[in-house]
């Protein structure tokens, strides 16, 4: 009986606890949101590094009721053309992606990617962070995503295991990678270069073994896909600043309440400055790494700028829809 009593008295005192536990907001773990975020860089590229701020302000602002995991390295879902299916599919509740993947869906988000359209990095900038920029996230409705925010990438430069690239004639015939989007093979083509749309994941070998001769991308992409090691060669003319997108499952957010869609979007734009910070460090670090590796770099002067932006400039012709939003973008103060 004193048993019983006992037994009884144990389980009132648990339910009293377990009151008294949800009444101050502790919420048990059958109540947490698990949500999985695709990197294709590695761990503490600067595109993961704000990753990492945007899944620890959401649980931090959640109280740890929603976590965001985050797998670098292409871990889950492969290339970005395959993880943006998985996202619009559910797979996968988020992913930073480059523009390249999602412009068949919104071709406008192209203009973003237009060689030398920005005057230099605060330009781009205040586009993508005013009325311009938001709309344009916005465009990826279309392709079944939430767009949440634009990372840092950069400015993308030419690299090749060949020769030094002073001119844009020294560009003629060679064989560059590129990502799979029309304005990319455009732009190498403008240039008199050949290109060749590749996975990330296959340039380096492609470099070694001479099946192509080189590559663009940005200073941290560079020294971190090591393909420093078999490209030397490395012109800094900056042909492109393409902004990167954070994107979410617009499939799987329908699951979600409007108040943790809101908490959600906001802790992805703030940690954009976060971001920011961190590609400017990398970027500056991955430059002196390049030195240090005896990467012959070139920095070309204004002049011969002005010649790479000539050879491009019958690619805005493709853009004549966009000629309006083209002008309000380079009208940006």
């Amino acid at each position: 009986m004193k048993k019983n009593l006992v037994t009884l008295l144990a389980v009132a005192f648990s339910a009293v606890m377990l009151n008294v536990v949800f009444n101050v907001g502790i919420v048990s773990a059958a109540d947490t949101i698990e949500l999985k975020l695709s990197e294709i860089h590695p761990q503490g590229y600067p595109t993961e590094l704000g990753d990492e701020e945007f899944a620890r302000l959401v649980k931090e602002r959640s109280q740890g009721r929603i976590n965001i995991t985050v797998f670098p390295g292409g871990q889950l879902g492969g290339d970005e053309k395959a993880v943006v299916e998985q996202v619009q599919m559910g797979a996968i509740d988020f992913a930073r992606i480059s523009l390249a993947p999602v412009l068949q869906f919104a071709k406008e988000l192209s203009v973003l990617s237009l060689p030398y359209i920005y005057r230099d990095s605060a330009h781009m900038w205040k586009v993508l962070s005013g009325p311009i920029g938001q709309d344009l996230l916005k465009s990826v409705d279309k392709a079944n995503l939430v767009g949440l925010a634009y990372y840092d990438a950069g400015a993308r430069s030419f690299y090749n295991s060949k020769k030094d690239i002073k001119t844009v004639a020294d560009l003629k015939g060679m064989k560059i990678r590129v990502q799979e989007a029309k304005l990319m093979m455009d732009l190498v083509r403008a240039l008199g270069a050949s290109p060749t749309p590749m996975a990330t994941g296959d340039v380096y070998s492609a470099l070694q073994t001479n099946v192509i001769d080189g590559a663009e991308n940005n200073w941290p992409s560079y020294i971190s896909f090591s393909h420093y090691q078999v490209a030397k060669f490395y012109t800094v003319d900056k042909h492109t600043c393409i902004p990167e997108i954070l994107v979410g499952s617009k499939k799987n957010f329908s699951n979600l309440s409007k108040a943790d869609l809101d908490l959600i979007s906001k802790a992805a734009k703030d940690a954009v400055e976060f971001q920011k910070k961190k590609w400017a460090e990398s970027e500056k670090v991955n430059e002196e790494k390049a030195k240090a590796a005896g990467c012959k770099i070139t920095y070309l002067d204004a002049k011969t700028i002005a010649e790479f932006q000539k050879a491009v400039q019958p690619i805005y012709a493709d853009y004549k829809d966009y000629a309006d939003l083209i002008k309000k973008i380079q009208d940006v103060k």
